[in-house]
């Protein structure tokens, strides 16, 4: 079932993701050569619990999974498009791109973003392919005005990835949120996940728009761990979300800061 909030639910999801985004800034800031994700999964429990609130992550059984997510912070680098796991024994090299994705619960509300940031000095195509990602996600989040359709936003994003000459991920999208960190319904990123179904956009619906590009392939695999998903190719990936309520005037990005 697809839920619908007020204004003043709203503003208690904007809340936590006002947290997200503070914890992800602060993270983002030792991404450098030498760290590795368990640093940084290590800088995020305690930055969430200086702002006193829950990591949505840590412990988090999806419906996919026959097993917890094991930490606070995904940390997905270079191939690993999403759910990457935080490792102590491979350190950040010049050149990675390292995605960050991170959800809050506070007062019983949820926020969620994600950005991906490059460890020094990186090649013309992962720049390109930043710049996608962050191209589809501000287009789609333009979609977000009640009595447009989800299929506005999912071909916001597949035709931005199409321009740029890169690939977005098959099976892998955004979804709503609110009371839950994960709720209905589904936001694809490629048009083949659309299936024969669509949604048409109403007040009060608050989704995460999570646009997920690879270089080479809009396929995937899944990794021994369980959970990090890497590009069936190899090729490098990047991933920027925001949270967004859609009401009639238009979309609130509630991860701005």
């Amino acid at each position: 079932m697809v839920e619908l909030y007020s204004f003043k639910e709203i503003e208690k999801i904007r809340r936590a993701c006002m947290v997200v985004m503070e914890v992800l800034m602060a993270v983002a800031e030792h991404v450098k050569p030498g760290a590795t994700g368990h640093d940084l999964d290590m800088i995020a429990r305690e930055e969430v619990k200086k702002r006193g609130g829950k990591p949505a992550f840590l412990n988090y059984k999806p419906p996919f999974s026959k097993k917890s997510f094991p930490a606070a912070l995904c940390v997905s680098v270079n191939e690993e498009v999403v759910h990457g796991l935080p490792k102590k024994d491979i350190p950040f090299k010049e050149g990675d791109l390292v995605s960050l994705d991170f959800g809050v619960i506070i007062d019983g509300y949820a926020g969620d973003a994600a950005i991906t940031v490059p460890v020094g000095k990186i090649g013309k195509e992962e720049e390109k392919l930043m710049k996608a990602t962050k191209e589809a996600l501000n287009r789609a989040v333009e979609q977000c005005v009640a009595g447009k359709w989800m299929s506005d936003i999912v071909e916001a994003i597949h035709s931005t990835a199409e321009e740029y000459g890169v690939f977005p991920v098959r099976s892998y999208g955004g979804h709503g949120i609110g009371k839950k960190v994960h709720q209905e319904p589904f936001v694809p990123n490629n048009r083949k996940d659309m299936g024969k179904t669509n949604l048409k956009l109403r007040q009060g619906l608050v989704i995460a728009i999570e646009p997920m590009f690879a270089l080479g392939t809009e396929d995937t695999t899944t990794a021994s761990d369980g959970w990090t998903v890497i590009t069936a190719d190899g090729s490098k990936s990047a991933h920027f979300e925001h949270t967004v309520a859609v009401t009639k005037k238009g979309p609130m990005v509630l991860t701005e800061i």
